[in-house]
């Protein structure tokens, strides 16, 4: 991969118990005012996961379209969208939609999808992981000829469609970056090599900068294999930021970015104090910023 990508940071809340629309809309506008902050998220479940079970959980994708009619300068997406809830050229032409609202800010954060207890209370499929990721590589596809084609029938082994259209087109030509989220080496990485612009991995674990060393290996094979240069896809990872421990993120993100990390979500636990993203900046972000670009010169 790249020694040279420049460090990227954002921030992503999980809008369920006390996430509430209004925090939410808060934090995100706080840091639309902070360049230093460059990307927000939000994830894709429908039940919480964590605490009371039987607590509230926004939807996540008409909840980022009012998120991007109020905010101005952020990339915006989920960590990740499940491909188990919509069918590929109904998620392609939501996300359009979202383009065009943000006036082309959307990156798709897509995953192959994983909670049992969520599918089979709304009704997605229960497959097996092989299934789940082959689903994937082939809605990818589906997406992006959905972005960029006018007309269009897609035979695969788990999608057949006939006469896709799909107008009008993304902001962001060709499309708009895709982000894929997993760490399965076999054929998670395989379709990150193929379909994604960014890769995501969750750093919240013991051992997760040596995990992630090991694992931006295996993805520089594959993508080896395929012919790819390996430098055309941001290593992404997303990290737990507690208001009152920022020195321990700060740490754990500087091992995560020496790791070879260079697009960092700092994931947000609400209640969201006023002022947590200033306080994100300057005892996180600036910090690990300024050495890292000392430890590249």
């Amino acid at each position: 991969m790249s020694e040279s990508a420049p460090l990227s940071f954002g921030i992503k809340t999980a809008p369920q118990h006390d996430a509430r629309y209004e925090a939410i809309v808060r934090v995100w506008r706080d840091a639309d005012e902070q360049p230093e902050i460059e990307h927000a998220w939000l994830w894709d479940h429908m039940m919480p996961l964590g605490g009371e079970p039987d607590g509230p959980c926004l939807e996540s994708w008409t909840l980022l379209a009012a998120l991007a009619a109020q905010t101005e300068r952020l990339r915006i997406g989920h960590l990740v969208t499940s491909n188990l809830y919509r069918s590929p050229p109904v998620l392609a032409k939501m996300a359009t939609t979202i383009d065009i609202i943000s006036s082309g800010r959307l990156i798709l954060g897509i995953g192959a999808g994983w909670s049992s207890p969520e599918q089979d209370a709304y009704g997605a499929p229960r497959l097996s992981a092989a299934e789940r990721i082959e689903r994937l590589a082939e809605a990818c596809q589906i997406i992006v000829r959905a972005w960029t084609e006018e007309r269009f029938d897609f035979e695969g082994r788990y999608y057949r469609l006939t006469g896709v259209y799909a107008e009008p087109k993304p902001v962001q030509r060709p499309h708009p970056p895709i982000l894929i989220g997993g760490s399965g080496e076999r054929l998670t990485l395989r379709v990150v090599a193929e379909h994604a612009d960014i890769w995501n991995f969750s750093g919240s674990r013991a051992g997760a900068a040596d995990s992630l060393q090991h694992l931006n290996g295996v993805l520089d094979a594959h993508c080896a294999a395929i012919g790819r240069d390996p430098a055309e896809i941001r290593r992404s990872v997303q990290l737990f930021a507690e208001a009152d421990a920022l020195d321990r993120t700060r740490a754990n993100v500087s091992e995560l970015v020496a790791a070879g990390a260079d697009h960092v979500v700092l994931n947000l636990l609400p209640p969201f104090e006023p002022g947590l993203i200033r306080r994100l900046v300057h005892e996180v972000i600036e910090p690990v910023r300024s050495a890292h670009a000392a430890r590249a010169t």
